[in-house]
């Protein structure tokens, strides 16, 4: 189990994708904090602007979808792997997108994963969780 200090960003436009990522993590005990954001604006915002990330908060993932109002989650991982005070916090693209040029991209952006949404509910529980166990349980940050 993580401690009760755990950050997971979430990037996710549709609620309903979002509400399960939070509800099997907290279930799996991976994690019971979450900053969820509902589009690029957002994100940037709170990632790099006045409300943004603090120094005693960390995040151990961010969960980005690419498919998003108002900035693209390409434009998010850009900004969030070209700056220096977030480059290193793992980003995994969760998205529906299984296009060849999205993949492609967010690789040569430096994403850390790529996982297209499984469809049907249960796949995509499953894969929620077996995100969660790798990087919130097995992967490991520098301090």
């Amino acid at each position: 189990m993580t401690d009760v200090k755990t950050e997971i960003i979430i990037v996710e436009d549709n609620p309903n994708d979002a509400e399960l990522v939070m509800r099997v993590f907290k279930k799996n005990n991976l994690a019971d904090k979450f900053v969820l954001l509902k589009d690029g604006a957002e994100a940037i915002d709170f990632l790099f602007e006045k409300d943004g990330l603090s120094g005693d908060v960390t995040p151990k993932v961010i969960l980005l979808d690419l498919k998003l109002p108002k900035v693209d989650g390409i434009e998010v991982l850009r900004r969030i792997k070209a700056d220096e005070r977030t480059h290193n916090i793992p980003v995994v693209v969760l998205t529906s997108s299984t296009e060849q040029r999205d993949l492609k991209e967010a690789y040569k952006l430096g994403v850390n994963s790529y996982v297209a949404k499984p469809i049907k509910y249960d796949e995509f529980s499953k894969a929620v969780s077996e995100l969660g166990a790798y990087w919130l349980a097995l992967n490991r940050l520098p301090a």
